[in-house]
């Protein structure tokens, strides 16, 4: 008898680490690569003792044949994975906004590693990210993406398969408004950008002898990092805001 409790214990301990640790190996801050592996990996069995007792009531009983364990288990991971990956897409927006900044601001070869992306990116980019996951943590913003998980076993109740319509239209969903907030956020920059490009367009055709590149690109920077300055404040909220709304779409009370 004891055996046999032991036993569904263990299966039942590994499907709901299945998802769990799935999405702890994405999710901001949690997932980063500069997080070492057993880390995360003591990060997840923590958290999957943790919700255990809560969630184990929604895991199915053990199927009789080993081919359905891994079906289940592989619908737990692809879970994990797409609530992990939905959870990154929120943070590209910052990556795509700095991007953009770079670019009208003369800093576009101004290249440096993005801890949150885990290759070389633009230097406004890897720093509004790296102030974003900052941030997830100073405001509690974890707590959602924890509360998250335990609460989409209600959602996605394990057994019935990955809801690959839904994941699909959430993920584009979130792309295009994670594309359009991180526009947004690169706008101030972008319009004055704009401006002074077209003012070094026509100094270069009224005075052809200046040398309006090496004259201009300073100023470029210097309005660039100010506009940025002055904006950063807001362009946070912007993002926390989405950040909790999407996030919170997987939370039972919302």
């Amino acid at each position: 008898m004891l055996e046999r409790l032991l036993v569904a214990d263990v299966y039942l301990f590994m499907m709901i680490f299945a998802r769990l640790g799935s999405a702890m190996m994405l999710l901001p801050g949690f997932g980063e690569i500069g997080v070492p592996v057993r880390v995360r990996l003591l990060l997840a069995i923590t958290v999957t003792f943790l919700v255990f007792p809560i969630v184990s009531a929604t895991i199915p009983a053990t199927p009789p044949i080993l081919s359905e364990l891994f079906v289940l288990l592989g619908g737990e991971i692809l879970i994990g994975i797409a609530i992990g990956a939905i959870a990154r897409l929120l943070l590209s927006m910052l990556q795509v906004g700095g991007t953009i900044i770079a670019f009208n601001s003369g800093l576009a070869s101004a290249q440096l590693f993005d801890p949150t992306a885990g290759q070389q990116g633009a230097i406004t980019g890897a720093f509004l990210a790296t102030i974003g996951v900052t941030l997830l943590f100073v405001t509690n913003m974890h707590h959602v993406m924890l509360m998250g998980l335990v609460d989409s076993y209600v959602l996605f109740v394990p057994g019935q398969g990955f809801p690959v319509g839904d994941f699909s239209e959430m993920a584009a969903r979130v792309v295009a408004d994670s594309f359009r907030l991180g526009l947004q956020i690169a706008l101030p920059v972008l319009v004055v950008g704009m401006l002074i490009y077209v003012s070094m367009g026509l100094m270069a055709r009224l005075m052809p002898q200046i040398q309006v590149f090496f004259i201009a690109l300073p100023l470029q920077i210097l309005v660039g990092f100010s506009i940025l300055a002055i904006t950063i404040g807001v362009s946070m909220i912007v993002f926390l805001d989405h950040f909790e709304t999407v996030m919170g779409g997987f939370l039972r009370t919302s």
